[in-house]
């Protein structure tokens, strides 16, 4: 009850004209951002950070969140009609909602994706109103060990989401490791696989990588396709029927689970989230063919997981001080500057603050969904541009976009790079999820157990030692078991149905 009673307290600050203006502010210029390829609510907090010094510290923060969780539901708009994510997280959402848009069903995908966001969102919300400090306590007991195996628990989404040939996802899967580790080493700190030339010690940027693999090798396909326009049919509704809502339903509250107990883990980003929420209702599913082809679920599953771990950051980060993903650990800079220290004694201190922060994140979220379903028509009308017009754009967009992330012309040679390689991968039916997870995964995955090893004098059994991490391994064992078998029945129901499988 005095959670309640101090949450109440703080929609009385929240509600305030200029806190609501600035939630409206944010949550405009976030979903604005999520649509743009690469830049990114990182860069957009980071760029906007300097300009709130003039403001409070309660109007600047609110501010900063919404353009958080708002980039977070505006990324699937272009995911969904030109199969170009514009975030990281948004890329399983390209797996159904583009065919869906290709199918005439643009709207529905975008309409269950904002709605599927929302609920994710406010349950979030109210699991960090009620449970932050419970949770908060329970991630403080992962460390290294654990860390390693929820990683290897993560890569066997590769069995599942690898294509009809495993080898090939495992070669992919391989591949997208072994470019993770271009760079500066994790522990030495001294340059590898960069073959002497400078511009690769920082390593390749995974938003560039993106960019590459799904909108300029997008580009290259529709040239070669000779395409007119991106959709060819009416995109229908914006607005779900009925049948789209009772099959998007379970899915949207296993994703918003999902997204939330991941999201309290600090590293456990929405890249992660959403590509587990996906493999996680293709398993549930009773026809996990449809997978890959159009099937709502699809769209709804990670959509909800991306707002429910935006939402679960904010807990280590107000309760612990640990920002959960990279947006947050410039929102934390944004905290120090202004003398405010997370941690326990932020919420005795400065509960007034926190609690206006959490109320607004309320009134954020209906202010996304009110941005977003009126705009659906608007972004579907995209798909009726002559495709000679749009691929122009699209490619600009995508250069801007790598060159905004670090302001390097670098980031473009190798958005470019990929972009061809993204066009022969799908000319010769070369999976590219694989290559996407095990290159986010791979330096978490490494710098985990090289941390494990240090910690235990090298000795491998340490993570056989700790019950969580044990308790991890041998989930992977099962999923690894289960994904085999799930492999096996869908390829047995394709067999039979006359599907085409790539």
């Amino acid at each position: 009850m005095e959670a309640l009673q101090m949450l109440f307290s703080g929609f009385a600050l929240a509600l305030e004209p200029t806190n609501i203006l600035m939630a409206a502010l944010g949550a405009l210029v976030g979903t604005m951002v999520g649509v743009l390829p690469g830049l990114g609510p990182t860069s957009a907090i980071a760029i906007l950070l300097p300009l709130t010094a003039i403001l409070p510290p309660t109007q600047a923060i609110i501010m900063l969140a919404g353009i958080y969780y708002g980039a977070m539901y505006g990324g699937s708009s272009t995911a969904i009609l030109l199969n170009i994510p514009g975030e990281v997280a948004s890329v399983p959402t390209c797996l159904d909602g583009y065919p869906m848009a290709q199918q005439g069903r643009g709207g529905p995908a975008l309409g269950i994706a904002a709605i599927g966001s929302f609920i994710a969102g406010i349950m979030g919300i109210i699991a960090l109103t009620f449970f932050a400090p419970l949770f908060a306590e329970q991630a403080l007991k992962f460390g290294p060990p654990e860390y390693f195996a929820l990683m290897l628990l993560a890569l066997t989404i590769v069995v599942s989401l690898g294509g009809a040939s495993i080898s090939k996802a495992l070669a992919m899967g391989f591949f997208g490791y072994l470019l993770s580790l271009i760079g500066l080493g994790t522990m030495t700190n001294m340059p590898r696989l960069t073959f002497g030339y400078t511009p690769l010690w920082g390593g390749l940027d995974v938003i560039s990588v993106v960019i590459g693999l799904f909108a300029i090798s997008e580009v290259l396909n529709g040239i070669e396709e000779k395409k007119i326009a991106i959709s060819m049919g009416n995109i229908g509704s914006v607005f779900p029927g009925l049948k789209d809502l009772r099959q998007s339903f379970k899915a949207i509250f296993r994703g918003g689970a999902l997204g939330f107990f991941m999201g309290l883990l600090p590293g456990c980003s929405p890249a992660v989230t959403t590509f587990l929420a996906y493999d996680l209702e293709k398993k549930c599913s009773k026809t996990p063919e449809r997978f890959g082809k159009g099937a709502i679920e699809g769209v709804a599953a990670p959509e909800a997981a991306n707002n429910a771990t935006s939402s679960a950051g904010f807990i280590p980060l107000f309760a612990l001080g640990i920002p959960a993903s990279p947006p947050l650990a410039v929102l934390l800079g944004g905290l120090m500057i202004y003398g405010l220290t997370p941690g326990p004694l932020l919420f005795e201190q400065n509960g007034d603050f926190v609690w206006a922060v959490i109320a607004s994140m309320f009134i954020g979220n209906v202010m996304c969904l009110i941005l977003n379903l009126p705009l659906v028509g608007l972004w579907a009308k995209l798909t009726q541009i002559p495709y000679g017009i749009l691929a122009p754009i699209i490619l600009l967009i995508s250069i801007v976009g790598a060159y905004t992330v670090r302001n390097d012309m670098f980031d473009v040679l190798v958005a470019l790079i990929f972009g061809v390689l993204g066009y022969f991968m799908n000319k010769f039916g070369w999976p590219v999820i694989p290559f996407i997870i095990c290159f986010i995964l791979g330096p978490m995955l490494e710098t985990s157990l090289l941390q494990s090893f240090g910690m235990a004098f090298e000795n491998p059994f340490i993570f056989f030692q700790r019950p969580i991490s044990l308790t991890l391994l041998v989930a992977t064992g099962i999923f690894l078991l289960v994904s085999i078998k799930l492999r096996r029945r869908t390829q047995s129901r394709i067999d039979n149905s006359g599907f085409e499988v790539n």
